[in-house]
């Protein structure tokens, strides 16, 4: 006899008590665990692919480790170190930025920001702090990145982790649907079809968007020759796994370096603007629908509202594991909103045997049947004395 459903509902809360708690408690710990199992996760579909081909699982998980080795080397030699040079670049060249803003509003704007008004004290402000705090800021910068995943986790445990879970990644499925209560096993296992859909299509599909169009970015800024646009490409890349804020924050940082860079020079600057309305074209006509998909079931503002969360109660963790409980809890929503439009409670009594409300038409025939005792009286019969047109005899 299974548990009652209170019963189970207790337990699975506590579950999930006890999983919340050890987020929060052994963030730091766990965060090398939670990045491999998130990098196996991303390459399992390749793995799988390589072994339809012919390759065994170890042989599989071995050259996708190369590979990703080899890849990681070639950024770290090549990409890396130009990626910091122009962090540092545009950290010290900031105050510059925020003098030619408060020049070129002064000369365009005189009585809009002369000496004495607010915006004009805050761009003096702005400007001196940037060019006071530039070096402090990049160093706190360099030492918090550091502080949050060292050197150690990205070059030793994350890749032992990711390439233990990847090997073994469909035995540890096949183990946990063993565990399953027998009862509830068909369920959860649709529940986690569709959660692993949801997250393919999101996780996988937006990750590769975001290489894509990181990419793309940074090379076409630079060939354009924006000061600043490999950092600004990687940063368009990396925002566009939130959906719409990519786009507004790169574009609107490219075309402001643009406009300070390229002034008077207006070719320049369109064609700026122009890149990224492109790369806005193909993730929109192209990349998104082949790679994501149409439906993937994770609202966009709901994204940000599980980001924003789970970062504030978890940190770094908290942002990592945000997407997948995000996932899950659409999924388990629609089918909590499946079964409610099932449930009388929403049909009402008069839901027919089919599970369908019924029909406009049927609705007035039964409440017509259901009336129709109350108010009708049956007629006596009549008496023939009653009639006055009948002719007595």
């Amino acid at each position: 006899m299974g548990l009652p459903v209170r019963e189970q509902t207790y337990y699975w809360g506590i579950a999930a008590a006890v999983l919340f708690l050890m987020l929060w408690i052994l963030g730091d710990v766990i965060l090398p665990f939670l990045l491999g199992g998130a990098i196996a996760y991303f390459l399992d579909p390749l793995a799988d692919r390589l072994e339809r081909i012919g390759l065994s699982r170890a042989a599989a998980t071995a050259v996708i480790t190369v590979v990703a080795i080899v890849g990681f080397v070639l950024l770290a030699v090549l990409v890396f170190p130009l990626l910091i040079d122009q962090t540092r670049a545009l950290i010290q060249v900031a105050p510059r930025l925020a003098e030619n803003l408060r020049d070129f509003l002064t000369e365009r704007f005189p009585s809009l920001i002369d000496k004495g008004s607010p915006l004009h004290q805050s761009l003096l402000s702005i400007s001196d702090t940037l060019r006071s705090k530039g070096a402090a800021l990049l160093e706190g910068l360099l030492t918090s990145a550091l502080s949050l995943i060292n050197v150690l986790v990205l070059l030793v445990i994350v890749p032992v982790v990711a390439f233990y879970l990847l090997l073994d990644w469909d035995r540890m499925v096949a183990r946990i649907d063993q565990l399953l209560p027998r009862d509830h096993a068909p369920v959860i296992r649709e529940l986690a079809r569709q959660i692993d859909r949801t997250l393919a299509s999101f996780i996988r599909g937006q990750g590769t968007v975001c290489l894509i169009l990181g990419t793309y970015y940074a090379v076409a800024l630079m060939a354009v020759g924006l000061q600043f646009g490999l950092i600004v490409g990687a940063i368009a890349g990396i925002l566009t796994f939130i959906p719409y804020v990519g786009a507004l924050v790169g574009g609107g940082l490219a075309i402001g370096l643009a406009l300070f860079q390229f002034w008077g020079d207006w070719l320049w600057i369109v064609a700026v603007a122009a890149i990224f309305q492109a790369g806005q074209l193909i993730e929109g006509n192209v990349l998104t629908p082949k790679l994501v998909g149409s439906s993937v079931g994770l609202h966009p503002v709901w994204l940000i509202f599980a980001l924003s969360v789970f970062g504030a109660l978890f940190g770094f963790v908290g942002m990592l594991v945000a997407v997948p409980v995000a996932a899950a809890i659409g999924v388990l929503a629609r089918f909590a909103t499946a079964k409610y439009k099932d449930s009388r409670l929403y049909q009402g009594v008069g839901a027919t045997a089919g599970g369908l409300p019924p029909s406009p038409a049927a609705v007035l025939a039964q409440a017509q049947a259901h009336a129709a005792p109350a108010t009708t009286v049956a007629a006596a019969p009549a008496d023939p004395g009653d009639d006055p047109d009948r002719t007595r005899l």
